[in-house]
């Protein structure tokens, strides 16, 4: 249901308040500025999400107040980090990176990097701890940053699906990386490890693209189940062009059978329109 104005839009919204004491009991806390460390703030135009407050209070807890800004979360290449002496006080790296973890919740720029440095939990490294102290200097840089939410956007949902090939230097498994957006919004994110070393690109990004399709299916049913039309068919978007093949041309399926289960799920997708 599209509201026409302002006092249709509070109608709406009084009913719903309605509707929910009788239901629950609840208060009605007014306009929202905090949620769980998220501060939300109303623009012209929508909302914007951020946890400025959250993320001074990590830098406070790693004494990294007054460090150097960085432009980039992590090096492009890992050369130079070469020291494998474990931390005496890995509890102190665990606190830092999984504070990190939270934080993601309104950074999807520092997922892959955080994504990274949460492998090595068990017995980190002083490599390991540079890294971390990189991302803190690319957030001290870059506090302001958030997600902003419009209203003046379409219900067109759509997916971009990438992969690092061979990034880990330890064990060479790929990191499966996707966004979606609804409309303009971008609503999900993700940067996780495969289990499996792929042995081409275009294996390491259709299985991305699966992981992208699975995400866009689900929220195609979460949507439903809030009554949100789509007005056009799911999208999704990959810079592998092998990989693009393998969904619309079957002559490939010979050639990669140790992908099936996703070609076939992600072949049946687009079957499906």
């Amino acid at each position: 249901m599209f509201l026409k104005s302002p006092n249709e839009y509070m109608e709406q919204l009084n009913t719903i308040i309605t509707h929910l004491h009788l239901e629950f009991a609840m208060k009605d806390l007014g306009t929202i500025h905090h949620f769980l460390g998220i501060e939300v703030t109303k623009t012209l135009n929508g909302l914007h999400l951020s946890q400025l407050y959250y993320a001074l209070t990590i830098l406070e807890s790693a004494q990294m107040t007054d460090c150097k800004p960085m432009s980039t979360p992590m090096e492009s290449k890992m050369k130079g980090l070469t020291d494998a002496t474990l931390l005496d006080d890995p509890s102190f790296y665990r606190k830092i990176v999984g504070a990190l973890q939270y934080l993601t919740l309104t950074r999807p720029d520092i997922s892959f990097s955080v994504n990274f440095v949460s492998q090595f939990m068990q017995a980190p490294t002083q490599s390991h701890f540079k890294m971390v102290q990189r991302i803190l200097r690319y957030i001290k840089g870059s506090l302001h940053l958030g997600i902003h939410l419009t209203s003046n956007t379409t219900f067109d949902l759509c997916a971009y699906s990438d992969a690092d090939w061979a990034g880990c230097p330890t064990t060479r498994c790929p990191t499966t990386g996707y966004c979606t957006y609804l409309g303009d919004n971008l609503i999900s994110w993700c940067a996780k490890k495969q289990q499996t070393v792929s042995r081409s690109s275009t294996e390491a990004k259709y299985h991305a693209m699966a992981h992208a399709t699975a995400e866009l299916i689900w929220l195609t049913f979460l949507l439903r189940d809030l009554h949100v039309p789509l007005s056009r068919p799911l999208t999704l978007l990959c810079d592998n062009i092998s990989a693009l093949r393998l969904t619309v041309n079957p002559v490939f399926h010979a050639r990669s059978k140790h992908i099936e289960l996703d070609y076939h799920f992600v072949r049946e997708r687009v079957a499906l329109g």
